[in-house]
């Protein structure tokens, strides 16, 4: 595993509407060819060749652009890239402090380089997932009880 820098990325707000319009675009592409595996792009300016991506390629640019369009920032990370603990809190949106102790908790994996710790991310990303899911039953919790007590 190598270490991998991120660097987010954000649209200015008046990209917002150029990104909305590319994500409409493709989502409606991908949607009328289901069974391409493969998908023909129109590339603009002097020489410019037809250019062919594959299908997942396309599909993670749609997902992409619907979070820029958004305005959330996007940053790609490898499955098998190992990040350094403050990137690791950065994509958790936490303190590094406290993603120590997740990582001394045994919370997520990780190894030690030297005297650094190294996450792997895909580690990282299975801990969020389970960090989210276990946030939404508490608040499907919270909500049968409000119902129960009348409060919602």
């Amino acid at each position: 595993m190598s270490k991998t820098d991120i660097h987010p990325v954000r649209l200015p707000p008046e990209e917002t509407e150029t990104a909305n319009r590319a994500l409409s675009r493709v989502r409606s592409y991908l949607e009328r060819h289901r069974d391409v595996p493969r998908v023909g792009v129109t590339v603009e300016g002097e020489g410019a060749e037809p250019l062919t991506l594959p299908r997942e390629a396309v599909e993670l640019l749609a997902t992409t652009l619907a979070h820029l369009a958004a305005g959330r920032s996007v940053s790609i990370v490898p499955q098998n890239a190992e990040l350094t603990t403050q990137q690791a809190a950065d994509l958790l949106n936490v303190s590094r402090p406290f993603l120590i102790g997740l990582l001394q908790a045994g919370e997520i994996e990780y190894r030690k380089v030297g005297k650094h710790r190294r996450i792997p991310a895909s580690s990282l990303m299975d801990y969020k997932r389970q960090d989210d899911e276990r946030r939404r039953q508490a608040a499907d919790e919270l909500t049968q009880l409000g119902q129960e007590m009348g409060l919602i």
